[in-house]
C-alpha cells in the first residue's frame, strides 16, 4: 500500500487534529528550513523494520522539499506505521507557496546539494572562461568536473560533497542526533 496525498491545506488541518508531520529530508536540509513541529527523520536513516515510534492509530504526514523524495520511498515510509500515513503533495516548497508557516535559519549554511551544484557550476564556468582567454587546455577542467558529476549521479558517491561537508562552515552546528 502506497501513501496517500493530501494538499498543504489539508495537512495543516490534519497536523491541527494531532497529526505527527515528519521531515524526511537530510539533516543540513532540515536545519536550514523546517516546518514547525515537524519530526526530523532522515529518510537514509530510515529501517522499513522500525516503527520509530509512531503509536497505534497515530495519523502520519511525511514531506521532503518538492514531494519527489517521499513518493520515490513512500513503501519505505509506508512500513515505518501500522497507523494512517500521508504525504505533503509538493513537499515544503508548496508548504510554503500556500502561505504556511516555514521557520528558516539564514545562519546555517546552504544544504550540500545546492552547495555541490553552486561549487560545480563555477568551476565549470571558471574553465570555459579560462579556456577561452589563457589556453583551451582549461576546457578539460571544465570537462573533468562534468564527468565527476555524471559520475556521481551513477554512482550515487560523489566527492565534492564529502569535500564540502568537512568544511569549517558545514561542521560549525552539525547536529549531534538526527532528532531535531
Amino acid at each position: 500500500m502506497s501513501l496517500k496525498s493530501v494538499s498543504p491545506e489539508e495537512a495543516r488541518l490534519m497536523i491541527d487534529g494531532g497529526a505527527v508531520l515528519v521531515d524526511i529530508r537530510e539533516a543540513d536540509e532540515h536545519m536550514r528550513e523546517k516546518i514547525p513541529g515537524a519530526r526530523h527523520l532522515p529518510v537514509s536513516a530510515v529501517e522499513t523494520s522500525e516503527t520509530d515510534g509512531f503509536h497505534p492509530g497515530e495519523t502520519v504526514i511525511f514531506h521532503c522539499r518538492t514531494g519527489m523524495r517521499t513518493t520515490a520511498n513512500a513503501e519505505r515510509l509506508r512500513g515505518l506505521t501500522e497507523c494512517e500515513a500521508y504525504l505533503v503533495e509538493g513537499g515544503i516548497d508548496e508548504w510554503k507557496k500556500a502561505g504556511l508557516p516555514v521557520a528558516v535559519d539564514r545562519k546555517e549554511p546552504l544544504p550540500i546539494q545546492r552547495q555541490v551544484q553552486i561549487t560545480a557550476g563555477g568551476l565549470v564556468v571558471l574553465g570555459a572562461v579560462l579556456g577561452f582567454t589563457l589556453s583551451p587546455w582549461f576546457h578539460l577542467f571544465s570537462a573533468f568536473i562534468g564527468a565527476g558529476l555524471i559520475q556521481a549521479g551513477i554512482s550515487g558517491w560523489c566527492g565534492m560533497a564529502l569535500l564540502l561537508k568537512v568544511m569549517p562552515w558545514n561542521r560549525r552546528n552539525a547536529p549531534a542526533t538526527a532528532a531535531a
